[in-house]
């Protein structure tokens, strides 16, 4: 029989991709982790554990097992949810940019889900600028965007360089004429910054296609019709980074979660732990 306080170790390691991570995450330390995973790999006879370059990643043997894991520690959850009197319960309208959607945001996702089944969670997807509208209008309880650096709003999550991207890097440095821009409609932070940057070298630009869906914009960009201007670490693949000095320097976008005043401090501080928790372990990795 499994031993769900190994499983959880698994899963852990799993998500954070580091043992020492998993030990902060779990309040445990990081030698009883490793022995958890031990035990587990005897119980089973597999290695379900191997390092890379970079971090910790599963081995066939340790996907085939991570989705049983996950199932048996969400039942696990529902039943301690199920029969405990403080469970976490009510609605919570969370605020994403359109950016970080594809990037860490699943993974935090699914285990608040887990972790606190009788939360209903409403995902809404939208620029910064829209996200930030809807909160002062009431429809969000917490905001996970981008700001302006010197914007005081909400509390940081990391800093983040904009950069220029483009399929072929050369091919734009040859184009004789206003530079083809690829961005989200306004408003939207990553586009005010790139035109900004760009008015102050009095670089003349056009702007060939708008789009609201990242995808949008990233199929445009690899069909080779423009530059798109993205946070560093969230650079779609297919496209390269134009090298500094040809075009203008862009300033960093900050990543902030913003509760609105009168939300439940509850909900808000569980799934704002969580998101933090996620984001800062993936980052220092």
């Amino acid at each position: 029989m499994l031993d769900l306080t190994q499983l959880r170790s698994f899963v852990a390691v799993e998500q954070m991709g580091s043992f020492t991570l998993a030990a902060e995450r779990l309040g445990l330390g990081q030698s009883t982790v490793s022995q958890h995973i031990q035990r587990l790999e005897t119980t089973l006879g597999r290695r379900l554990l191997a390092r890379d370059t970079h971090r910790v990643v599963l081995t066939g043997d340790g996907e085939a097992l991570l989705g049983h894991a996950r199932q048996m520690l969400s039942i696990e959850g529902e039943v301690q949810q199920l029969f405990a009197g403080n469970s976490l319960r009510g609605s919570l309208r969370l605020g994403v940019s359109e950016d970080f959607v594809t990037s860490q945001l699943p993974d935090v996702l699914e285990e608040f889900v887990h972790s606190h089944p009788s939360v209903d969670l409403e995902l809404t997807v939208a620029l910064s600028g829209t996200l930030y509208e809807m909160q002062d209008n009431g429809d969000l309880d917490l905001v996970l965007a981008k700001r302006r650096l010197g914007d005081v709003r909400g509390k940081l999550v990391y800093r983040e360089p904009l950069v220029w991207l483009a399929r072929d890097p050369q091919r734009i440095r040859a184009i004789v004429g206003p530079l083809p821009l690829i961005a989200f409609p306004a408003p939207s932070v990553t586009r005010a910054v790139a035109l900004e940057a760009l008015r102050r070298q009095q670089v003349p630009w056009r702007i060939v296609c708008t789009c609201g869906s990242l995808s949008g914009l990233t199929a445009a960009a690899r069909a080779g019709m423009g530059v798109l201007v993205q946070p560093r670490s969230m650079a779609p693949a297919g496209l390269s980074e134009i090298a500094p000095g040809w075009l203008p320097a862009l300033e960093d976008v900050e990543f902030v979660l913003v509760p609105r005043k009168g939300a439940d401090q509850l909900l808000v501080s569980a799934l704002s732990e969580d998101i933090l928790a996620k984001v800062r372990g993936l980052r220092s990795i």
